[in-house]
């Protein structure tokens, strides 16, 4: 057994093209590791390859190419130890509307193989929320209730790795809470969690290792706080105590007026002092009644990596 939860070695996957088109590479050739235990965040913008990732980790799409290895099981020697490794939260509702929630539960321990002395519906149930919906039909939930389903089903088989693929994409506040509690607390549990979201303020709270892909390709990979220490972007915000005639000009200082009066400077720290910024504002005839600095976010890494590749 290694720490990795999950290794990936140069997977490729390529999908023919039809009618004359040429053949798409969703994934180029992706080296990833995933650490036992951890929250491990995958982001990218629409169309990057997560999805087809995920989908391979599940068993749902064969590879092209490369090794993949799912809790010290290769996927390929051992297809059905790795996929029972492993549980997924599809982003799609597809739930069957005429089973309930119990219902639906059992069904999916049942086609993992778990014996009925060993399944824990009502725990389940009690868990995400639906104990009191237990015998309902599935079509009669929520949009909600059923997002919380889907986690349920994930969960039947006591999987070493749970995958969220956008979980709380058009939910509400309270489920988006309750769902990251649960989160937390499965993770404290020992469950390795893997997180895809558009939601970056999320994945920045929550992951403690982010890996970014764009066109099939890793564009990083490394702790949210050296991620986060690789832009040195600062913002300066100064309201002035009047109206603003002339922008503040200097090397490496960036100015906008913002609608509400407000003077945003953006610059990078190891090239621009905040003083020779405040120098600049005072050169321009600005009285300063308020200021305040800001920092990069895990949105400005994210925009800074893709869009360069």
């Amino acid at each position: 057994m290694t720490d990795d939860a999950i290794r990936i070695e140069s997977l490729r996957k390529t999908y023919k093209g039809s009618k004359g088109q040429p053949e798409k590479h969703a994934l180029k050739g992706i080296d990833l590791t995933v650490p036992r235990g951890s929250v491990f965040g995958l982001l990218g913008p629409n169309g990057a390859g997560k999805s087809t990732l995920i989908n391979i980790l599940a068993g749902l799409v064969v590879k092209t190419s490369g090794k993949v290895t799912i809790w010290g099981f290769d996927q390929d020697e051992n297809p059905r130890q790795s996929r029972a490794s492993i549980g997924v939260m599809p982003q799609e509702l597809n739930l069957d509307p005429f089973f309930t929630p119990r219902g639906a539960l059992e069904v999916q321990a049942g086609l993992y193989g778990v014996p009925k002395s060993e399944r824990y519906s009502d725990e389940i149930l009690a868990m995400i929320g639906l104990k009191d919906k237990a015998e309902a039909y599935a079509r009669t939930l929520s949009g909600g209730m059923r997002r919380r389903l889907l986690l349920g089903k994930a969960l039947v088989h006591r999987p070493n790795i749970l995958v969220l693929d956008e979980p709380t994409a058009g939910v509400d506040i309270e489920l988006r809470q309750m769902l990251w509690d649960n989160v937390r607390k499965l993770n404290l549990q020992g469950m390795t969690i893997i997180l895809t979201t558009h939601y970056l303020e999320e994945a920045e709270e929550m992951c403690d290792e982010i890996a970014i892909i764009n066109q099939g390709e890793v564009v990083a990979r490394d702790s949210t706080s050296n991620l986060l220490g690789r832009l040195d972007a600062r913002a300066m915000v100064v309201h002035p105590a009047s109206a603003v005639t002339d922008l503040p000009q200097g090397a490496g200082i960036e100015a906008e007026l913002r609608g509400d009066g407000a003077v945003v400077l953006r610059y990078h720290s190891q090239q621009t002092s905040a003083e020779e910024v405040l120098a600049a504002v005072r050169a321009a005839g600005i009285t300063i009644r308020d200021v305040k600095t800001e920092e990069a976010d895990l949105e400005d890494v994210f925009l800074a990596l893709t869009k360069s590749t």
